[in-house]
């Protein structure tokens, strides 16, 4: 989730057909796990994903639930997916969006957007999990100032991708001959894929960057076995195919076309300029919200996440495919 960008996940060596393994470090936030395997000291993007978030699972007991207040995006795309539970969207474009597992939220900051994630009143009414994954998506050099968009897309219209023992839902991008209805702005793919014990799913080939994120079960790639919570990166070109252990698998597949300019995060801005950053840092701060860059989102237009301190000490992190 955006409102934690700080901690890192390591990054051992692998052998066996990888280039990178990773394994990411979890932070509990009050009773909320949140995994991130994307920024890495050593592999900071798979294709244009700059950032990836396993959120949960967890379980909350009545009045429980996430509250991310309203907060800022430039020069990315965030996509929310979801296994279980529910959010509640709002945006500085007045988009109020419910998602639920199985659908997709694509929201474009562009030259910049605001957003607030909550738990809605009727879920927090009783006892709910909450389990899936967020990702940001950098945007092409050329697109980073494009106006801010938002699409939200029902299961129904993913297109499915099966085999014996394999479903395979293509949330982002073109992959196996097929193509999801999500507007991208670069080449990419992503996809959820949920395997029964033993069956075998390969990568698709026609991408440069590659990788698997497992999120349920384990999988045997190349006669290495790979837990849940760990992400494999792989070489261009390689064929390679994941086999589901014997309790099964659910994993994301994720990559596109490397992105060979330069990116610099610095929270929840992502830009291949240092200034435009400290721009969108300095709007922020001064939280005009009738005449700056940056607006609240209707209807949850109370409150924001400021620039704190110890935030403010920090400096933009340089990011390469």
């Amino acid at each position: 989730m955006s409102w934690n960008p700080t901690h890192n996940p390591e990054c051992p060596a692998a052998d066996g057909g990888l280039e990178t393994l990773i394994i990411p470090r979890a932070r509990d936030l009050g009773g909320f796990e949140v995994r991130r395997a994307l920024p890495s000291p050593k592999r900071q993007m798979v294709g244009p994903f700059i950032f990836f978030d396993q959120m949960g699972p967890a379980e909350f007991i009545t009045d429980g639930g996430i509250d991310v207040r309203p907060h800022p995006h430039i020069g990315l795309g965030t996509v929310t997916y979801l296994y279980q539970g529910e959010f509640e969207h709002r945006d500085s474009l007045g988009t109020h969006q419910m998602i639920y597992p199985g659908e997709v939220n694509w929201m474009v900051a562009g030259r910049g957007v605001t957003h607030s994630e909550r738990t809605s009143d009727d879920t927090r009414a009783k006892r709910h999990k909450l389990f899936g994954i967020q990702t940001w998506i950098a945007l092409p050099e050329d697109k980073e100032e494009m106006a801010p968009d938002f699409e939200h897309h029902k299961e129904a219209v993913l297109p499915e991708i099966t085999d014996t023992g394999v479903t395979a839902k293509l949330i982002l991008g073109d992959a196996y001959g097929e193509s999801s209805p999500v507007t991208m702005q670069s080449e990419t793919f992503y996809l959820d894929v949920v395997l029964e014990p033993e069956a075998s799913f390969p990568l698709p080939d026609n991408h440069e960057d590659r990788g698997i994120y497992v999120t349920d079960g384990s999988v045997d790639v190349a006669g290495d076995t790979f837990e849940a919570g760990r992400m494999m990166i792989f070489r261009p070109g390689d064929q390679i195919s994941a086999k589901a252990g014997p309790r099964g698998a659910r994993l994301m597949l994720l990559g596109g076309a490397t992105m060979n300019e330069q990116r610099y995060i610095w929270w929840n801005f992502v830009s291949s300029s240092k200034d435009r950053i400290e721009e969108a840092k300095e709007a922020w701060k001064a939280a005009d919200w009738e005449k700056g860059p940056f607006r609240l989102p209707p209807g949850d237009d109370a409150e924001h996440i400021p620039i704190t301190p110890e935030l403010e000490r920090t400096k933009p992190k340089e990011r390469w495919g």
